[in-house]
C-alpha cells in the first residue's frame, strides 16, 4: 500500500504580529516565516513548539455573534484563516502556507493561565479551544489572500 496524500485548501485573511506577549496583534501586509523560529518580528517567535498561531475567522465570528467587536489579531493569533477546520487537524499535519512556507502542527488549543480581556468581556475565548500552533519547517513570505494547503499522510 502506497502513501496516500489528501490536500485541503483554505485562505489567509490576515497576518498579524505584536511587539510584546499578552497583547492583541496588529495586521501587517506581509510577513516572513523563518525555519525553527516563527513569524519575523513577532513577540512569540523563537525556538519552541508554538512558533506561529492560527485561528479561523469562523471561530472569531462566534464571539462577534455575541456582540463583541473583535477581529483578526484580537486573539493574539498570527494567521487568521478561512475555510479550514483547524482544531480537527492531527498533530504532525504539514501546512503549505503561501507559495513556499511549510509548517507542522505541534499543538491544538492551549491553557489560558490568565484570563484575557476578551474572556473578561465575553465570558469566553475561542483561542484555548480552537486555535492551533505550528513550527516553521521551510522559509516563505505570507500575506492575506494566500492559500494554505493542508497535506496529511495516511
Amino acid at each position: 500500500m502506497g502513501l496516500q496524500v489528501k490536500k485541503v485548501e483554505g485562505r489567509i485573511l490576515a497576518v498579524s504580529v505584536s511587539q510584546h506577549k499578552g497583547e492583541r496583534k496588529k495586521s501587517i501586509e506581509e510577513g516572513a516565516l523563518l525555519p525553527e523560529f516563527g513569524l519575523e518580528t513577532d513577540a512569540h517567535a523563537g525556538r519552541w513548539h508554538r512558533q506561529v498561531s492560527l485561528l479561523g475567522i469562523e471561530s472569531i465570528r462566534k464571539l462577534q455573534a455575541k456582540g463583541l467587536d473583535v477581529g483578526p489579531g484580537d486573539f493574539a493569533e498570527n494567521i487568521t484563516t478561512q475555510g479550514l477546520d483547524l482544531p480537527s487537524l492531527p498533530l504532525g499535519t504539514q501546512l503549505q502556507i503561501g507559495l513556499d512556507a511549510v509548517c507542522e502542527v505541534t499543538q491544538i488549543g492551549k491553557t489560558c493561565h490568565n484570563r484575557c480581556a476578551i474572556y473578561r468581556q465575553a465570558g469566553d475565548c475561542v483561542m484555548p479551544r480552537e486555535g492551533i500552533f505550528v513550527r516553521v519547517l521551510k522559509v516563505g513570505t505570507i500575506r492575506a489572500g494566500d492559500s494554505i494547503r493542508i497535506t496529511t499522510t495516511d
